[in-house]
């Protein structure tokens, strides 16, 4: 039958690519991770130049897990003669594009990842106790069997019902930088959404369009352009003890938590707020108008007139519940990203557990087959663990939780308390 892999991983963004980092020392685990791209390339479209990650650089791949492990962001930095200029430097938090440059380097010496192959099935083979997964290349199709599988597929871009990116000048922020003179040659451009993406965008925009550049506007829904909140005890809710509390809720309650949490890790740093204000200060000194600024404002429809050469925003205030209409040369979406359920794993949909809606019904240990030790999931967990799914900060954590049980042991420590403060009611008194 061939070879079975202990654990197949299917996508390599941050998060599988920590777990093959943390993998690669163990002698008495076989892995392997698939991904179609042909190298590691994360968010090219918003890799603007002066852009940071929003955490500090020991949310690397490795280091909170292994402080130790030769895959770790200063390591990177040491090897390529860059530990220096970062330590004068004094700021926690990497640029975006030495984050992603750090995360290549990784890339390119780790033996157990796979390029250039689009998962297109994966399928059960009970006689041999494996997931055979079949992936296309461009020379043909290969199978790979394995025992255990971890997704890690990513999100992908959100766009709004009424919408079409299809037709005209108009785009999600993940294809933002590739377009930018395509934005800057109109006389207007509007973008909609409200955290940090769209901040950085609407900031890139003003800075480029000079004098004689588009109109820049900004709408959002949110009641106000807000930053994330990033205080201490705020911040020990990205922690195993919150996570316990979180998935022992009910289900309405987390997605009701969800929606309330936005601003915990969707909104804008509060650096870059005063920025922007700085920016329009600065060019209102030199007459130059700010454009408009709106909140509370939903997009209901979006329509592309290719004879006027404009996009006709169908818009809603919800605060004071009418409709108004926006009309601009072009439309920027920062929209966020969602989780979505692959299409190769239509063939074992019966092996995975599933919630009432349709989505993953993903286990404390990030689990979601009905076993609970065959397939686990990075990063589309947000509705049974809140707002640590996608923090960068909690994927070693994740990853040293899913190695212990394939592995059957706790290969790197894993801490079951961290914080200071109690979330519910403390267990002496309940």
């Amino acid at each position: 039958m061939g070879r079975v892999h202990d654990l197949l991983g299917i996508g390599i963004g941050p998060f599988n690519l920590g777990l093959a980092c943390l993998a690669e020392p163990l002698e008495d685990l076989d892995a392997v991770f698939l991904d179609a791209r042909d190298g590691f390339d994360w968010h090219p479209g918003l890799m603007l130049e002066d852009a940071t990650i929003q955490v500090p650089f020991l949310a690397d791949l490795v280091t909170l897990a292994d402080p130790t492990s030769r895959w770790s962001f200063l390591n990177y930095l040491k090897r390529t003669g860059r530990l220096y200029p970062f330590y004068i430097r004094e700021d926690f938090n990497p640029l975006r594009a030495e984050y992603s440059a750090y995360c290549r380097w990784a890339s390119e010496q780790l033996g157990s990842l796979r390029w250039g192959r689009e998962v297109v099935s994966v399928e059960r083979d009970p006689a041999e106790d494996a997931w055979v997964v079949t992936a296309r290349t461009r020379t043909g199709t290969e199978r790979h069997r394995a025992r255990r599988l971890v997704l890690g597929v990513g999100t992908v871009p959100q766009v709004p019902e009424g919408v079409d990116t299809s037709r005209g000048p108009v785009l999600h922020t993940s294809d933002y930088l590739p377009r930018r003179e395509e934005l800057l040659a109109r006389d207007s451009v509007t973008v909609l959404g409200s955290g940090q993406s769209a901040a950085e965008v609407y900031r890139d925009l003003l800075e480029n369009a000079g004098a004689d550049g588009p109109r820049v506007d900004w709408i959002t829904r949110s009641p106000r352009f807000f930053p994330m909140e990033y205080t201490k005890l705020t911040l020990e809710m990205t922690s195993p003890d919150y996570v316990d509390h979180f998935h022992g809720l009910e289900q309405h309650r987390r997605d009701r938590l969800n929606r309330e949490q936005l601003p915990l890790y969707k909104g804008i740093s509060s650096d870059l707020v005063d920025e922007i204000h700085d920016l329009l200060y600065r060019r209102s000194v030199h007459g130059r108008p700010a454009g408009l600024l709106t909140t509370c404002t939903t997009l209901r429809e979006a329509h592309w007139d290719p004879g006027a050469g404009t996009v006709r925003l169908e818009l809603h205030d919800d605060e004071l519940e009418r409709g108004w209409r926006h009309t601009t040369g072009a439309l920027v979406l920062a929209t966020g990203y969602r989780a979505e359920v692959p299409a190769f794993l239509d063939p074992v949909r019966d092996e995975i557990a599933w919630d009432d809606v349709g989505r993953y019904d993903v286990d404390r240990h990030y689990a979601v087959d009905h076993g609970r030790d065959r397939i686990w999931v990075q990063n589309a967990e947000v509705h049974t663990h809140g707002l640590t799914a996608p923090d960068l900060g909690m994927g070693a954590y994740r990853n040293s939780v899913i190695l212990r049980a394939v592995t059957g042991r706790e290969v790197y420590p894993i801490e079951p308390a961290i914080a200071f403060q109690t979330f519910g009611i403390p267990q002496e008194t309940a």
